[in-house]
């Protein structure tokens, strides 16, 4: 799933670990000072339901992008033609054209809007529900392997320059959110998807 926006942000930029659960780093009074980075949006999109994730996303969508794509030729078609008969078409022709170029416009704009907004709504709730399953799955590991802190160098202002291979923890937690939950095969599309496809208006 390819989250290209910065929806994961909730999570914690800094995720500070007991130092009670730093079971290989000494005691209470001498916590361990292990450190460790994910790339929360990594893992998110990389476990197998993230990318299960986005491919519903992508068929759900798939109607109305194409209905975006056919405003868009009418467009492209109603400029030729005014282009085209420049000096031929009537005056009242062209007023046509042109009122309905901008109709088309209008529509597109809105529907674009539209679509956008619910595909980032989706993405949101999908990102925060694979979110939150993580997290305990963050916190045990961190606390199997003596971390005292977790940070998240996919989060905003997160001043992170250098993050060394052995440190790097994000691969293990995607194969220990798969490990968890394991995805089902995916199910064969509904013939169609109420509230993605929103009937078209007559003019």
């Amino acid at each position: 799933m390819k989250v290209r926006y910065s929806l994961v942000t909730a999570f914690a930029v800094l995720l500070t670990v007991p130092a009670a659960w730093a079971q290989a780093g000494g005691s209470a009074d001498a916590p361990s000072q292990k450190v460790a980075v994910i790339n929360l949006q990594d893992a998110i999109a990389s476990t197998a339901e993230g990318k299960q994730v986005a491919q519903q996303l992508q068929g759900q969508f798939a109607p109305r992008m194409t209905e975006l794509q056919n405003i868009q030729r009418q467009l492209q078609d109603i400029q030729q033609r005014l282009q085209a008969g420049a000096n031929t078409l009537s005056d009242e022709e062209k007023v046509r054209l042109q009122r309905q170029g901008s109709e088309l416009q209008r529509r597109g704009q809105r529907e674009e809007q539209d679509l956008q907004d619910d595909r980032n709504d989706a993405s949101q709730d999908a990102i925060n529900h694979i979110g939150q399953r993580m997290m305990p799955i963050l916190n045990k590991y961190a606390k199997q392997n003596g971390y005292a802190v977790v940070i998240d160098d996919s989060a905003q202002n997160t001043p992170v320059v250098y993050v060394a291979d052995q440190v790097d923890i994000t691969q293990q937690l995607v194969k220990l959110y798969d490990d968890a939950y394991p995805v089902k095969a995916a199910t064969p599309p509904a013939a169609s998807h109420p509230g993605t496809q929103k009937p078209s208006q007559k003019p």
